[in-house]
C-alpha cells in the first residue's frame, strides 16, 4: 500500500474501465466460449458506440470471415474496417441515416435459413443509431412520439414499451425478422441493473408488452390526443400473432462487472473493501448524502475502500459547466469535514466524458474545497468544471471507447 490515495484511485478507475473495453470483452467471451460454425451463412451486426471495436475483435476470433459484417455506429466512432460495412446512424436524435441503417440490417437478415446464425454486436445507443418505424408509420410520426415522452416525465421502460410498440426492430423485432436463423448476442451493458430489454430497446429479448397494453399507457397519462392519427391507428390494431424466437444472450460487460475488477484490483494492493454499492443513482445530492452515509458506517481503525457505481441525475438550476461526477466529487469536497482520517474521493464516467466538457469526472481530498476561490457560487450556479479545474481535481482520461455508465471510489485510512 505504498502509492498515494490519488493514485490508487486512478489505478483502481482504469480498472474499471479496461474491465469494460469493448474489444477486450469480446474476446474474453470468444476465447471461452468460441461459437460453433454454422451449417449455413453466418452474418454478423454490431450496433452501438462500441460497434467498431467489438466488429474488429469478433472478426480476428472467427475462424472463417462471416457471409457479411454490418457496423452501425455514431458519427464520432465511425471507422473504416476491413471486412465489414460501416454505416453511421444519428444519436441521440434518429434520424434519416439511422433509418437507413435499420433498413439495411433488415435486408440483411431477411430471406435467412434455420441453417444460418446471426451473431449480434449490441452496445449502448443503437436504439437511435438503427431504427426502422412499424409499417405506416414515418420517420416524423416516431420522432413526434419521442418528444411527447420525454416531455411527459415517463420512465425509461414505460417509455420504451411505446416505443417498441412503434418499432420493426426493438422489442425481439430483430429475432423475429432473423428467424428461422440462430441468433446469438454478445451484449455491453450501459443501463444500471443490466435489464436487457433497455439495452438498445431489445431487439434480441421479448417485448416488454402489447400495443394494447402500450396504448392504455398513454391514454391513462393523458398522451394519447398528442399523438399523430398515423400512431394511434398502428396502436389500436391488435398485435398480430408472433411469437418472439429465443436468443442466446450473453452479458461480456457492464458496471457491475467493472465494480468486481475494481475491487479485485483494491484487495491486490491490499486494501480492505469494505462496501461495494452498485446503485448509487437519482439526483447527486441524495447521492453525497448516501456516500458519506456509508462512509461514516465504515471502520475507523484501518484502511478501507468503498466502491460505488451507477449513474445519478444533476437538477440544473444554475449556467455553469459541468458534469453528474463533477458535481458529485465537488459537493463531497464541500463535506470534508464529515470524513475522518485521510481519504481521497474519485467519481468518474467510465466513457471517460461527463458533460459538455473534457473531464471524465473528479478526484477531491480533504483540501480540495477551501482551495476553491468562491466555491458555494460556482456549486449553486452547476460550475462544477470551473471548481475543480482551480483546485486541480479533475480528472481527464480522454474518450475511452466505452460505456458502462459511472464508478465511484472513496479511500480512506486513520
Amino acid at each position: 500500500m505504498t502509492n498515494s490515495l490519488p493514485d490508487t484511485a486512478l489505478t483502481l478507475f482504469r480498472a474499471a474501465i479496461d474491465r469494460a473495453d469493448p474489444a477486450a470483452a469480446v474476446t474474453r467471451q470468444l476465447t471461452k466460449a468460441p461459437l460453433p460454425a454454422p451449417k449455413g451463412r453466418r452474418i454478423v451486426i454490431a450496433v452501438g458506440k462500441a460497434a467498431v471495436p467489438m466488429m474488429r475483435a469478433t472478426l480476428a476470433a472467427l475462424p472463417e470471415a462471416p457471409a457479411a459484417a454490418l457496423v452501425v455506429t455514431n458519427p464520432e466512432n465511425r471507422a473504416d474496417l476491413p471486412g465489414a460495412e460501416v454505416i453511421a446512424g444519428a444519436h441521440p436524435v434518429p434520424d434519416q441515416s439511422s433509418a437507413g441503417a435499420g433498413a439495411r440490417v433488415l435486408d440483411l437478415l431477411s430471406g435467412l435459413k434455420a441453417e444460418d446464425e446471426v451473431l449480434m454486436l449490441i452496445s449502448g445507443g443503437g436504439s437511435a443509431l438503427m431504427v426502422a418505424p412499424a409499417e405506416g408509420l414515418t420517420l416524423a410520426d416516431k420522432a413526434t412520439v419521442n418528444g411527447v415522452l420525454l416531455a411527459s416525465g415517463l420512465e425509461i421502460n414505460r417509455m420504451n414499451l411505446i416505443r417498441q410498440s412503434l418499432s420493426r426492430l426493438k422489442g425481439g423485432g430483430l429475432l423475429r425478422a432473423a428467424a428461422p436463423a440462430r441468433v446469438t448476442a454478445l451484449i455491453l451493458s450501459d443501463v444500471i441493473g443490466d435489464d436487457l430489454r433497455a439495452i438498445a430497446s431489445g431487439p434480441t429479448v421479448a417485448p416488454l408488452g402489447s400495443r394494447e397494453e402500450a396504448r392504455a399507457l398513454l391514454q391513462s397519462e393523458g398522451l394519447w390526443d398528442k399523438l399523430p392519427e398515423t400512431v394511434r391507428n398502428h396502436l389500436d390494431t391488435p398485435d398480430a400473432p408472433q411469437a418472439t424466437p429465443e436468443a442466446q444472450n450473453i452479458l461480456i460487460g457492464s458496471n457491475r462487472f467493472s465494480l468486481e475488477a475494481m475491487q479485485a484490483r483494491a484487495e491486490e494492493m491490499g486494501w480492505e473493501v469494505a462496501a461495494l454499492i452498485d446503485d448509487l443513482t437519482g439526483d447527486v445530492a441524495e447521492a453525497a448524502d448516501r456516500v458519506i452515509d456509508i462512509a461514516a458506517k465504515a471502520p475507523k481503525d484501518r484502511p478501507v475502500a468503498l466502491l460505488f457505481g451507477g449513474e445519478t441525475t444533476v437538477r440544473l438550476t444554475g449556467s455553469g459547466r459541468g458534469g453528474r461526477n463533477q458535481e458529485l466529487a465537488l459537493r463531497i469536497a464541500k463535506r470534508a469535514s464529515e470524513l475522518d482520517g485521510d481519504w481521497v474521493f474519485l467519481s468518474g464516467g467510465t466513457d471517460g466524458r461527463d458533460g459538455p466538457t473534457d473531464a471524465a469526472g473528479g478526484l477531491v481530498t480533504p483540501d480540495t474545497w477551501d482551495s476553491i476561490l468562491n466555491a458555494e457560487a460556482l456549486l449553486a450556479n452547476n460550475d462544477s468544471y470551473a471548481a475543480l479545474k482551480a483546485a486541480d481535481a479533475l480528472v481527464t482520461v480522454g474518450g475511452t471507447g466505452t460505456n458502462v455508465a459511472d464508478v465511484q471510489i472513496l479511500l480512506k485510512r486513520p
